[in-house]
């Protein structure tokens, strides 16, 4: 039986949790958030990506309470909360600090919360021993902060966050302390709990591997706007502009004219003396608009020999090679001094590798590897 994959965004009946209404926050003459309009549904785990000062941090504190709205609105199941104070609030924040109490013990501190709440002690007990087991922290009840490991104080951390089952749990740069390795597995664990939880999360990270692997969509933000919000495949294949394609992963970024050559099809003048590049495109261009074309390295091979069919090969000389173990970019020089990167799986060992520095190759690649864009 093949279930539907879950996409409520493209589901007109679907109502969402989170409506960002017009909202623009000042700071000041600061404009943090300008006219910020953005749905997240129930049971997403929504990304809020991009550099510093680019308003992710703000519109999570304006979700959990800490900060107000200057103009818009903001409604979390269908109510406006700007005047809910954030401990009424259905919303939970996790901080990157994991804001701990050193005194208490683990089950202490995922306890906190509910005592606050005056629930009854077998109810408490309850639901502690369910947030010990589904952060796999069993073990480590009666243990105090310090004398458990980062990646195990992080658990903590959010097991009290989804102790109180809050409808939508916000985590600020979560695993921003963790070292690289741990943090690739307490991502797919953090993947894991919101599945089984059904809370809604939202992310904030400048991390752009962490909010592809851990959500289902990624907001890519640049000075308190959105530029485009899609899913991680969406964003990376189909980028709207050359902002979102260069912030997410590694691409070339080819500069040229549009000729228009039949259905979708285009011609891109580019360098000197380069024969025109073969590119399509569902998105119009006119005759000589100017245009960027951007290609991931991998959809790019190179090779000695020039290749007998292809759309586009260029020639270069290599001027440098990353080695990245299981990958090889190779850094390939045009006449015009233009950089191409070019990506290989390194499938055979290093010692029978073909080409090395400064050797004269070919790039080739299909019309249809690169996606024209307007700006």
């Amino acid at each position: 039986m093949s279930t539907a994959p879950f996409a409520p965004w493209d589901d007109a009946s679907e109502t969402p949790l989170i409506r960002f209404k017009n909202v623009t926050k000042r700071f000041g003459d600061f404009t943090a958030i300008d006219d910020l309009t953005q749905d997240i549904y129930e049971r997403e785990f929504f990304a809020l990506l991009g550099p510093s000062g680019c308003g992710k941090t703000t519109m999570m504190r304006m979700l959990a309470g800490f900060e107000t709205v200057t103009t818009g609105a903001i409604e979390l199941a269908g109510k406006d909360i700007a005047n809910v104070p954030p401990n009424q609030r259905a919303v939970n924040m996790m901080f990157q600090s994991y804001a701990l109490f050193p005194h208490l013990s683990v089950y202490e501190n995922i306890a906190f919360g509910l005592r606050r709440d005056k629930l009854p002690k077998d109810r408490i007990d309850a639901r502690v021993a369910e947030m010990l087991k589904l952060t796999r922290l069993e073990k480590f009840a009666r243990r105090k902060p310090h004398q458990i490991s980062g990646g195990q104080r992080q658990r903590v951390a959010l097991a009290r966050s989804l102790a109180k089952a809050p409808k939508l749990l916000l985590l600020d740069e979560p695993l921003g302390a963790l070292d690289k390795k741990l943090r690739q597995d307490t991502q797919f664990e953090l993947m894991d709990i919101q599945e089984s939880t059904g809370t809604t999360f939202v992310i904030v990270t400048h991390d752009q591997e962490e909010a592809m692997t851990v959500a289902s969509r990624v907001a890519v933000m640049d000075e308190g706007r959105i530029i485009q919000v899609a899913t991680p495949g969406g964003i990376y294949e189909t980028p709207n502009s050359v902002y979102v394609a260069d912030f997410i992963g590694d691409v070339n970024i080819i500069k040229g004219t549009a000729k228009p050559s039949g259905k979708d099809r285009y011609y891109v003048d580019w360098g000197v003396n380069q024969a025109p590049i073969l590119a399509t495109s569902e998105r119009p261009f006119s005759d000589g608009q100017e245009c960027h074309l951007a290609i991931r390295p991998e959809k790019i091979s190179i090779s000695k020999e020039k290749p007998a069919q292809a759309d586009n090969a260029v020639r270069g000389k290599v001027l440098d090679i990353a080695y990245l173990g299981n990958l090889s970019t190779y850094h390939v020089e045009l006449p015009d001094g233009q950089i191409i990167k070019a990506q290989t799986a390194n499938t055979r060992r290093l010692s029978r590798r073909t080409i090395t520095w400064e050797d004269p190759v070919w790039v080739e690649w299909t019309a249809t590897a690169g996606v024209l864009l307007e700006q």
